[in-house]
């Protein structure tokens, strides 16, 4: 980036340094340069692109104090914040995703300069065209399975195995239905470990690679239920109908066990991270933040 430049940006918000916020990599062919007059960016910054050795970087300039590393984990404890963050950063890479193939980089990205964006792209030239190249013509699907202890509770109904049947006390009426409802409850994560594996190897025989991310808790649950598997397949754009058909399929029947495709969405688990020591310095060390909005590792795919 030039000094004039520079000196332009700066003066563009009032006399304030910027930083580059990154969103992701496509290929400089043009396909993304409509995002750049049409959509905004983190805390309605503009979205541009940063071209080098055949790439092309979604980029915009941020204020630095807002963007240092201090802010940023401040940001980054903060939900509502995080949220908001999340939601501008998945915007531009969904809408460079409906354009052409990209490479999303994790939740908060940033870079001192242009200088070292440009850096960045030139040190992984041939694994990021590579990467493309791979990756096109594909979407990621997700794949969840959730349990609801609920479904347990119908174990109560019958004795478990051993027990006598007949009046009891109610000590023993007590101990009697918390053994039947533990017995339960076990039968029905074993049949969610069976659900899980032929979920498996029905989303394998669609897909072309898969990665296996953390359960989820809480909130980012996204649904009834304790998640008990969450993974993410790559799969080409033209079969996803019989992936979500095999899926469902093999999913079918299991009271208590309830299965969830979520997407399509851009690669965000397979698309490879920049090591930060080689990535043209960034600002913070490692470059980049995984903002759990949905559970993916990586890029953190709202999923």
């Amino acid at each position: 980036m030039s000094t004039m430049n520079a000196e332009r940006r700066r003066d563009g918000r009032a006399g304030q340094e910027t930083r580059a916020y990154v969103y992701g990599v496509g290929r400089d062919d043009g396909s993304l340069g409509p995002l750049t007059a049409s959509g905004s960016g983190v805390d309605g910054c503009e979205v541009r692109v940063v071209a080098a050795g055949g790439l092309a970087a979604l980029v915009s300039d941020v204020p630095a104090r807002a963007f240092d590393e201090e802010a940023l984990r401040r940001r980054l404890e903060d939900l509502g914040a995080l949220e908001e963050l999340a939601r501008a950063h998945h915007g531009v890479v969904d809408a460079a995703f409906a354009r052409a193939p990209v490479l999303p980089l994790r939740l908060a990205t940033v870079y001192t300069d242009e200088g070292r964006v440009t850096d960045m792209l030139l040190a992984h030239q041939g694994g990021f065209t590579e990467l493309l190249t791979w990756l096109d013509g594909h979407v990621e699907l997700g794949v969840k399975v959730f349990v609801d202890p609920r479904a347990a509770s119908s174990a109560d109904a019958a004795p478990a195995p051993g027990e006598e049947a007949g009046p009891t006390s109610p000590g023993r009426a007590y101990l009697q239905r918390r053994r039947r409802q533990r017995h339960g409850t076990e039968e029905l994560y074993r049949a969610a470990e069976r659900v899980t594996g032929q979920v498996a190897r029905a989303a394998r025989e669609a897909s072309r690679a898969a990665v296996v991310h953390r359960v989820q808790q809480g909130d980012l649950t996204g649904g009834p239920g304790v998640n008990v598997a969450n993974h993410a397949y790559l799969v080409p754009a033209v079969a996803e109908a019989r992936f979500r058909a095999g899926v469902e399929a093999a999913a079918s029947g299991v009271a208590g066990v309830r299965v969830e495709v979520t997407g399509p969405w851009a690669p965000y688990s397979f698309a490879s991270p920049v090591a930060g020591e080689d990535a043209g310095h960034p600002v913070r060390p490692g470059h980049a933040q995984d903002g759990g909005s949905g559970g993916g590792e990586g890029g953190a795919a709202p999923r």
